[in-house]
């Protein structure tokens, strides 16, 4: 069974980025992290083995984070393309 993926844009209060994203780093959970400019401050990619798991990393871990205001979340139904990819897109005995 393939994991649960998860965008979290999070919101950050200016004075505690560093903060935020040094605790973000220790996250094993956590598959990409960048600092972006526009609506959110970091956006997040976020791996659980299912809704559950999610939810504790969200609640318990990420919101507890000193700096974090607010998230909002995405839940990938499906990659077309990029390395999240590279597992379905495997050629076969018979494509090759």
């Amino acid at each position: 069974m393939q994991k649960l993926l998860a965008f979290v844009d999070i919101f950050v209060e200016s004075q505690e980025m560093d903060n935020v994203l040094a605790s973000l780093i220790k996250l094993e959970n956590l598959q990409e992290l960048y600092e972006v400019t526009g609506e959110f401050d970091i956006v997040t990619l976020v791996s659980a083995a299912d809704i559950e798991e999610f939810r504790d990393i969200l609640k318990n871990r990420i919101m507890k984070i000193k700096g974090v205001k607010s998230t909002v979340s995405s839940i990938v139904l499906k990659a077309h393309k990029g390395p999240k990819c590279i597992e379905d897109n495997k050629p076969t005995s018979s494509s090759v």
